[in-house]
């Protein structure tokens, strides 16, 4: 029986709203994120870590689902590392602290909780990261245990929104058609002016015309899911079947290939002639079909860097000094007309540079109003080297080495026991010749009485 997941959700709100508002031009909706989470397992706890006073229309929906917002102080430097580190210490400490939460779901695309979701799987804990396809870290979602990309979130039709949409206006009732027409007129013209932004809606609806990949595409993956589940002498059901391909590539998502469910995407594939299905709905049976197989290979996402790099050295002036998104992706269409993202794997032109970030070939910096600006990566301006020592050549003077003091009882340099030399003997003065007598004999001293001194 598989264990039931108890979540905590854990959200970087700065990186998320504007990374949702760079790339999608749409606000962030906390409610589908938690909505997609309830399908997982429980949500037991919910923070949010932003500085609120710069916030303060996101406070409401937030605390309409019971989010507990942390305030994050900015630092003097202006950095928001604070944010990440709070973010960690919480979750790190619920980790020891909790025992019955066994799920956290990190919602940012920050690369720097690579440590904070490797330290998390060390303490068997499951980790999903919650974030968008062209902004989070392509290193972040391939090492948690799922990935839920934001943008198949909002591409769901949610009922109470589309109902919204799709009715007509109310009729004006009886009391106002009877009131004179220039006091309905100003009554209404608020209304009709926040009806009518400017080109504000069409930018919005557009990333939700996302083009389906292929279906080819996924069947490398599905295939070697297929082959795992046979050597284990395991049935390939649809439930194991999905939770092995995860744990093959924890991106996957089967509503990049237009499917609703994973149950749809079953179907697809039987239908593309691609896979065998046996059994009644919920008890499918999935298995290769000989001649399902794609006929061409799928490109690899790799070996569309090539080609991009090609199109940055064509304009390298423009992209070193900042250049937006889309002039970089027409410049791609007019240039490289063989560099179609899609049949790469990447629906949207922004998840192929968000790839080639991380291979540092670009560096991508996210703007609320212009999107995502485009600047060379590290493999066009690459560190300078450490300058090199400047070898002077100068003659060195020989230095007499100085002598060596000798210690008494302590050998040498040359092993050898210096003797100590003792003190030369004080000289002593000359005596006089002694006087002779005419015979040459030596007289002698004749000792004269000395007086007495008077007392």
């Amino acid at each position: 029986m598989e264990q039931k997941l108890k979540i905590a959700v854990f959200i970087d709100f700065d990186n998320i709203e504007i990374g949702v508002k760079s790339t999608l031009h749409r606000e962030f909706d906390v409610a589908a994120v938690l909505d997609a989470l309830k399908e997982r397992g429980e949500i037991v706890t919910k923070f949010a870590y932003a500085n609120w006073g710069r916030q303060e229309s996101a406070t409401r929906a937030l605390s309409e689902h019971a989010v507990q917002m942390v305030q994050r102080d900015p630092s003097p430097r202006g950095d928001k590392n604070g944010a990440d580190i709070n973010l960690a210490l919480d979750a790190l400490e619920m980790a020891f602290t909790h025992d019955h939460i066994n799920a956290f779901a990190i919602v940012s695309g920050d690369s720097d909780f690579i440590a904070l979701v490797n330290k998390l799987k060390q303490y068997d804990k499951r980790i999903f990261v919650v974030g968008g396809r062209a902004f989070t870290s392509t290193i972040l979602q391939k090492n948690c245990h799922e990935f839920v990309a934001y943008e198949s979130l909002i591409d769901e039709p949610r009922p109470r929104s589309s109902a919204h949409q799709q009715q007509p206006p109310p009729p004006l009732p009886q009391s106002l058609v009877q009131q004179p027409q220039e006091r309905v007129l100003q009554d209404r013209l608020p209304q009709e002016r926040q009806d009518r932004p400017p080109q504000q809606p069409q930018q919005q609806r557009q990333p939700h015309k996302r083009v389906a990949l292929d279906l080819a595409q996924a069947m490398p993956l599905v295939e070697r899911a297929l082959g795992v589940l046979e050597r284990r002498e395991v049935r390939p059901q649809l439930g194991l079947l999905k939770s092995t391909m995860l744990q093959l590539d924890s991106t996957f998502n089967e509503k990049a290939y237009g499917a609703s469910s994973f149950t749809d995407f079953v179907e697809k594939l039987q239908k593309a002639d691609y896979v065998e299905v046996t059994g009644g709905e919920g008890r499918y049976m999935i298995r290769m079909k000989g001649g399902g197989a794609p006929e061409k290979p799928t490109a690899k996402p790799e070996q569309a860097i090539p080609l991009l790099r090609d199109v940055l050295e064509t304009h390298r002036f423009e992209v070193d000094n900042g250049a937006m998104a889309e002039e970089l992706a027409e410049w791609v269409r007019q240039e490289q007309p063989k560099l179609d993202w899609h049949e790469f794997g990447f629906q949207e032109f922004s998840e192929l540079l968000n790839y080639a970030q991380d291979k540092g070939l670009v560096r991508i910096q996210a703007d609320e109003e212009k999107g995502l600006i485009v600047y060379l990566g590290a493999e066009f301006h690459p560190p300078a080297p450490p300058p090199e020592p400047v070898q002077e050549v100068q003659v060195e003077e020989e230095e007499e080495d100085e002598p060596q003091p000798l210690v008494p009882g302590q050998p040498t340099a040359t092993g050898e026991i210096p003797i100590p030399e003792l003190p030369p003997k004080p000289q002593r003065r000359p005596r006089a010749p002694r006087k002779t007598s005419g015979d040459g004999q030596q007289k002698k001293r004749v000792s004269r009485p000395r007086k007495k001194q008077p007392m």
